[in-house]
């Protein structure tokens, strides 16, 4: 499904340039639910969002389905996007000016679902993540957990092949970091492939692979 080679980060100030991947390689199967762990600083959250097309890398080659991303035009980037990823951040991203069940609707309407099967999918969406009660909140009136088990709930909502998140548990209590989680591992015995930046061990034993980060580089690899 994805294969990155030799991909490289940097931001470049005068004649200097700054590295955040160094000629990362790494290939992710369709259906496999991997783990990136890494200290701070080693290029995890990058990867991530040059993996969900929400950055581009400034060398090396992307392959989506044996597609081209790197040579892909923005707009084709955003399609791609649109069509196979839910990405799932670490600081929530939810819209402040729309309530939990208007942010649940967003993905949806940019993929032109109809009304009343928009309707029953966030409903459904609500029911499973048992926030039914806090359709018509806006986040600011939602706790810090409350508002990442929203994040998830919209990532998932228009059923991606692919779900890519970034410390998806950080701000949950144990109980609904499990409650993910175990979502996680359901959605992935579904055939959704599922990868995860983690600093938590316990996660990261729930994916199949788990992938070590080190200054920008992939430094090995545990699992199938």
């Amino acid at each position: 499904m994805i294969r990155l080679e030799n991909i490289e980060k940097y931001y470049s100030s005068g004649f200097v340039k700054t590295y955040v991947l160094r000629g990362a390689n790494l290939a992710i199967q369709e259906g496999e639910f991997v783990s990136v762990m890494g200290p701070s600083g080693s290029g995890k959250s990058t990867l991530l969002h040059i993996m969900g097309m929400l950055d581009s890398a400034s060398k090396g080659e992307y392959y989506f389905d044996d597609q081209p991303v790197h040579k892909m035009k923005k707009r084709q980037r955003s399609e791609c996007h649109k069509n196979n990823i839910g990405f799932v951040f670490q600081s929530y991203h939810l819209i402040d000016e729309l309530t939990v069940y208007e942010n649940l609707e967003t993905p949806l309407l940019y993929k032109k679902v109809k009304g009343l099967e928009r309707k029953e999918m966030v409903g459904e969406v609500l029911e499973r993540f048992h926030i039914a009660k806090k359709k018509d909140l806006f986040p600011h009136q939602l706790s810090g957990g409350e508002q990442q088990l929203v994040g998830v709930a919209r990532s998932v909502i228009i059923k991606p092949r692919l779900i890519l998140a970034d410390e998806p548990t950080g701000n949950l209590n144990s109980t609904q970091g499990e409650e993910i989680m175990d979502l996680f591992t359901k959605l992935n015995g579904e055939g959704t492939t599922i990868v995860q930046v983690t600093h938590s061990e316990k996660n990261a034993g729930y994916g199949k692979r788990v992938v070590h980060l080190m200054d920008g580089v992939v430094e090995r690899e545990e699992g199938a």
